[in-house]
């Protein structure tokens, strides 16, 4: 998923607890002193809208035999290049994936997968041999012993064999010259079989996940089923449009900027627990415009972002109707003015600019930084791109697309049989005596520890996740879908702290008379299988989550529950 630090995704894997701790870094030379005023100033130096919404290629997950939809073999590699981020700012170098160096991108390719069709790629490092961004050894990480830049890669959302999970422990470097423990193999397998949706691939390798991506490690997925797409009239093709978005900083030659000094340099001397971009980017442009026609446009949008959490909305106040959330489709579109993604979230809606009252539409956020009590967004990351609306000409086709009335029946938590376990799953965050974050445990446990957590493949189970830091938090979790059913609030917040604190059992600690504030409904665009679902802090976010996978292969079985859904 993915997630390594306090405001970034929590991500666990099943079987294992992993702690959400950061990186920050070590190059071979320390970049100079950077103050915030300077990487304002180089971000409030790009003009916004000047440069166009690029849209990444986007590579077929499948062949054709006899007019029916086959498996292939892909081999996507990973490169050192650089990217133009704005107009007016010097070429950046990046990490960045694609099929070849010429044609890699800043994210990287799209992949469209066909449901049930399994796809098989394989993942090569041609990274070089020391990283261009810092990086801190003093946390858990993969530090190969003759150099080189470890990577493994998650589909995040995906439903497959734990083999092609990409665990932070598979890493690997250049040419597979040195592995992590959990490498098995080169080739991972994407079954395919989990319902049509939205999901991403990302880096994962422990320690550098934040690195990684940071670095432009990232690219959408996804998973088209057209007895269920289709029937929708949807908008499609030049009408359905990625927008990833994600906020960087840039020093003045144009590199991307990364903290070299920690937050608690005593005890990590660069990790940071945030990256806070000044400048945004959507596909790998700072600000961009996008000329649109009027007409219905479908806009599958993910944040990308390290912490940044986006609430965005539309400047002229046309709604936004969300059709899906992640790797599924909703129940039946939601209208919204504003929508809230954490990092890692995506959202599927359409935007009818036939309706538009102006000519020009900005994408504004609005979300605090970190959210949900930090700053408000000023003048820079307070916008996100900016949407041209230009008269349908004589030769654009007619738009016949719709927002249907009804969508899928899998939806809801009601399509699954009852929970048969109850877990509580608890964050902590640790500071300094002066409040600096320094790591962040779930259960209180570290990385290193043994598993405390095993759930069987084919049961369901709700997890009642138990925030008691002061940031918001994405979950993620690998090999199971899930969604949030609850949430609410703790009351007496410290006395209960203090008591996890000491004891480091829900039970015990008597947090159901703890869990008795008011109740936050889940919002109804949310309401269906999630890959990342918000926890707030100070509240117990009840969820529910179906683990549909077989451990072992054959794979027949895991496939064959994920065709139930």
């Amino acid at each position: 998923m993915m997630g390594e630090n306090r405001a970034r995704v929590v991500a666990l894997v099943v079987a294992v607890v992993v702690v959400v701790v950061g990186v920050a870094g070590n190059v071979a030379a320390a970049q100079a002193a950077v103050t915030a005023a300077d990487l304002q100033r180089v971000a409030g130096s790009l003009q916004m809208y000047v440069d166009a919404l690029p849209q990444m290629a986007k590579i077929r997950g499948y062949g054709f035999q006899r007019g029916q939809a086959v498996p292939i073999n892909l081999t996507i590699g990973m490169y050192q290049k650089t990217w133009k981020f704005h107009r007016d700012l010097p070429a950046t170098p990046v990490f960045v994936y694609g099929q070849c160096p010429d044609s890699a991108t800043f994210p990287g390719p799209t992949i469209m997968a066909r449901h049930d069709v399994p796809l098989f790629v394989r993942w090569e490092n041609h990274l070089p041999a020391s990283h261009i961004l810092p990086w801190d050894p003093t946390v858990p990480t993969a530090i190969p012993k003759n150099g080189g830049v470890p990577t493994v890669v998650h589909l995040h959302g995906s439903a497959h064999p734990p083999q092609s999970d990409g665990s932070a422990f598979a890493w690997f470097t250049a040419g597979f010259a040195e592995k992590g423990p959990a490498w098995t193999q080169a080739t991972y397998r994407y079954p395919n079989v989990q319902p049509p949706g939205n999901l991403w691939y990302h880096d994962h390798a422990l320690g550098l996940t934040r690195a990684n991506l940071l670095a432009g490690l990232l690219g959408a997925y996804v998973i088209e089923k057209p007895e269920v797409d289709t029937p929708m009239d949807l908008p499609c093709d030049d009408d359905d449009l990625h927008l990833v978005i994600a906020d960087r900083s840039f020093n003045v030659d144009g590199s991307l900027y990364m903290n070299s000094t920690g937050v608690a340099p005593n005890i990590h001397p660069q990790w940071a627990p945030e990256y806070f971009g000044e400048a945004i980017t959507v596909n790998g442009k700072a600000w961009p415009f996008l000329v649109v026609h009027r007409r219905r446009y479908r806009l599958r949008i993910l944040n990308a972002s390290n912490a940044r959490y986006f609430n965005v909305s539309l400047s002229n106040g046309l709604p936004i109707h969300v059709v899906g959330s992640d790797a599924s489709y909703l129940s039946a579109p939601v209208t919204v003015s504003n929508l809230l993604l954490s990092p890692a979230e995506i959202f599927d809606v359409v935007v009818d600019f036939s309706q538009s009252p102006t000519a020009e539409v900005e994408l504004l956020n609005s979300a605090p930084y970190p959210f949900p009590t930090g700053a408000a967004p000023g003048p820079l990351n307070g916008k996100v791109m900016k949407f041209v609306v230009q008269p349908n000409g004589p030769l654009d086709p007619p738009d016949n697309s719709t927002v249907p009335d009804h969508e899928v029946p899998y939806a809801s938590v009601t399509a699954l049989p009852p929970t048969t376990m109850t877990r509580y799953i608890v964050m902590y965050e640790y500071l300094t005596p002066t409040g600096q974050s320094t790591h962040l445990y779930i259960n209180g446990l570290r990385l290193e520890d043994p598993v405390t957590e095993t759930p069987k493949s084919g049961t369901t189970e709700l997890w009642q996740v138990i925030n008691l830091t002061g940031d918001n938090h994405p979950l993620h979790i690998h090999l199971g879908m899930f969604q949030a059913v609850k949430m609410q609030q703790l009351v007496n917040l410290q006395a209960f702290t203090d008591c996890m604190t000491a004891v480091n059992d829900a039970v015990k600690c008597n947090v159901d008379q703890h869990a008795v504030g008011p109740v936050v409904p889940v919002p109804d665009h949310e309401k269906t299988w999630k890959n990342v679902i918000k926890v707030p802090p100070g509240f117990v976010t009840s969820v529910v989550i179906a683990f549909k996978l077989s451990m072992l292969p054959p794979y027949a079985q895991y496939e064959m529950d994920y065709k139930k859904i």
